[in-house]
């Protein structure tokens, strides 16, 4: 069990952490316009996030124990195939995700 102290010491500076990464960009940043460059780069920052949170499911998928399964690559490849076909994000995911239950059903 953890003391109390440590406890709410943790909860405190998450909390203040927390508070001072948004303060950053809405209490010092303010009304200001962002430069060029900063808003071309965040621009990217939505397209960066998905790939980085299914990658290591596909690759390292806990439900396998870390081993890299045919059906999960199978999905992947199949969400990336229809995503450039089709331009559709909610197209993509269903695609992927009929891939992989099909490929759990046929594979094992």
């Amino acid at each position: 069990m953890i003391d109390q102290s440590t406890l709410w010491t943790v909860i405190v500076a998450l909390g203040l952490g927390s508070f001072a990464l948004r303060f950053v960009f809405l209490g010092v940043v303010g009304n200001r316009p962002l430069p060029d460059w900063l808003l071309r780069h965040l621009r990217y920052t939505a397209v960066a996030v998905l790939p980085a949170l299914i990658a290591p499911l596909v690759l390292w998928p806990p439900a396998t124990g870390g081993e890299t399964d045919p059906a999960r690559l199978l999905a992947a490849f199949a969400a990336i195939a229809v995503g450039l076909w089709t331009r559709n994000v909610i197209g993509a995911i269903v695609a992927g995700a009929a891939v992989l239950y099909l490929g759990l059903y046929l594979l094992g």
